[in-house]
């Protein structure tokens, strides 16, 4: 993360722009320009609001990548972006060709865009402020309004802020909290990369806010009931620590895991062995009726198995809602594959399986291990671990990799990219602040 403004003038005022900028980018994601639905409404009137397009949602978005853009290209490390370029080229360029030539080119050419271009904020994100010490001020202002406005949902809007009984899908959530955002899951999930911040927090010199994040984030989490992500933090803690302290366990923990994960998982949904040996170990063998899913996803993927179906499509497309299927499978009406890896597989065949592997799980992996090789930060690589495990871990039973609006996706794409950054690269201190006066183009 090199330095972005120098100390004259206006270099000062490129540093106030590239500040706004980021805390506009994360608000964008951590907040939405569409806080508190009103899921009763919405459902009676068959809206689709939950979904986060909308035009405001689409009008931000496109000003806020224009001026990241432009300041991407007026950046005197703008070369080093969205590294390794080669590998997500390849990766878009395949989504794209994949999209292109499925039965639904519009829609899925367009998923293809918003996500290339959540790539590229992504990728800016750890540029725009000008050192460590200024992205930590920054993630701490932009974290505090996150869970300010959660709480001020909670407290003075509790119709829009907690699941009430009175919403058509999944009343039984009646009670739990979801702040701004459209589901108790996904504020569950914000609320525990939020405790992730916080643990940087205190490990940069902002103890007494970080503590305050952390109970405020733990505090949400539990309310929301999300029992997945409750369980996963003191997991991911306890992964990330072995992960970063034994060398040795790296690749049984980032593939390893995974992998034996996903065989149990999967093989639920194929094997009557594997779900009676899940079972005897006290665990749903359905893990939520997601095998009925799998199962459809699987008899998808042996018809189209290189080109898939275009990047996040099958799902809720007439091909598959109006299929036979839908006489003996409620899975049929699924939004997602509710697994992350059999999504990427499906929706972009299996060259697109393989580069989404690349730079999910082996491009972070090879980063970490070439750490030491740069001066960097330990607390801030600690931050990037711990979110890029718990994303890789939380695809096993979620769809999250390139979700256009997710949070949890856009800080992974900034996880993965300052990994690779923090392992080739030197941080800059406020104290040398005058580099990019002289280096920087002007704003």
């Amino acid at each position: 993360m090199q330095t972005v403004a120098g100390l004259e003038e206006q270099g000062g005022f490129q540093a106030r722009i590239r500040s706004l900028v980021f805390i506009g980018l994360f608000l964008f994601f951590w907040v939405t320009t569409n806080p508190f639905v009103d899921l009763v409404s919405v459902e009676v009137g068959g809206s689709n609001a939950t979904g986060g397009s909308n035009l405001l949602n689409q009008l931000v978005f496109l000003v806020l990548t224009l001026v990241t853009l432009y300041a991407a290209l007026t950046h005197p490390l703008r070369s080093r972006i969205c590294q390794p370029q080669l590998l997500v080229i390849a990766l878009f360029s395949w989504f794209l060709i994949s999209s292109a030539l499925s039965n639904y080119p519009t829609d899925a050419i367009k998923r293809t865009i918003l996500a290339i271009l959540t790539c590229v904020n992504a990728g800016m994100f750890l540029l725009l402020p000008r050192s460590e010490q200024h992205f930590a001020r920054l993630l701490l202002y932009g974290t505090a309004i996150m869970l300010g406005i959660a709480y001020f949902g909670v407290i003075f809007l509790p119709m829009l802020a907690i699941h009430q009984p009175t919403e058509l899908i999944e009343p039984m959530n009646a009670g739990f909290w979801r702040g701004q955002y459209s589901h108790k899951n996904l504020a569950a999930a914000v609320m525990l990369v939020a405790v992730f911040f916080g643990l940087y927090f205190r490990s940069v010199g902002w103890k007494k806010s970080g503590l305050v994040v952390i109970v405020l984030s733990v505090f949400f989490l539990i309310q929301t009931g999300g029992k997945s992500s409750t369980a996963m933090l003191p997991l991911i803690l306890l992964l990330q620590w072995i992960f970063e302290k034994f060398r040795w366990s790296r690749w049984p923990i980032a593939v390893g895991g995974i992998a034996a994960f996903n065989l149990l998982a999967l093989g639920a949904a194929l094997s009557e062995g594997f779900r009676g040996f899940i079972a005897a170990l006290g665990v749903d063998p359905t893990f939520t009726n997601r095998t009925d899913i799998w199962k459809i996803a699987f008899d998808a993927i042996t018809q189209s198995p290189i080109l898939g179906y275009g990047f996040q499509g099958f799902w809720q497309t007439a091909d598959i809602t109006q299929s036979s299927a839908g006489l003996e499978t409620w899975a049929v009406k699924a939004f997602n594959g509710h697994n992350a890896y059999v999504d990427a597989l499906l929706t972009t065949g299996i060259p697109g399986f393989i580069l989404t592997i690349a730079l999910v799980i082996f491009v972070p992996l090879r980063a970490v291990g070439r750490l030491g090789t740069a001066s960097n930060s330990p607390a801030l690589s600690r931050l990037f671990m711990r979110v890029w495990l718990y994303v890789i871990y939380a695809g096993c039973l979620e769809v999250i990799f390139f979700q256009s609006g997710s949070p949890i996706c856009f800080f992974m794409l900034v996880s993965i990219f300052g990994l690779e950054m923090q392992s080739r690269m030197s941080l800059v201190s406020d104290r040398k602040a005058l580099w990019e006066g002289k280096h920087a183009v002007a704003v």
